[in-house]
């Protein structure tokens, strides 16, 4: 069984938002979680945090022959999209 709790860590502890619905010695596992969409805008520290994880990913590193192939399905997706554009997307429903 799979339930979303929400509730906060205060003194060390984690308070349900609202009461848990669960038998008393249910095991559960708490994943902690930096930001949701309802808190608001991110902090500074939240947002140093971040660009500095995105400063250690490396650079994808792809053959040349994948470039290519990569490349040239890029200009015939491209090519279709001009081709296509002035359609508008009445044929979808038709």
């Amino acid at each position: 069984m799979s339930v979303a709790l929400k509730g906060r860590v205060r003194s060390g502890k984690v308070e349900g938002d609202v009461p848990f619905d669960l038998p008393e010695g249910t095991e559960v596992t708490v994943s902690p979680r930096a930001y949701q969409d309802d808190d608001g805008p991110m902090s500074d520290a939240e947002i140093a945090h971040i660009l500095a994880a995105m400063q250690t990913v490396l650079p994808l590193d792809i053959p040349t022959d994948v470039a290519v192939d990569l490349d040239a399905w890029e200009a015939k997706i491209n090519r279709h999209g001009i081709d296509t554009g002035e359609q508008g997307i009445e044929h979808v429903f038709r």
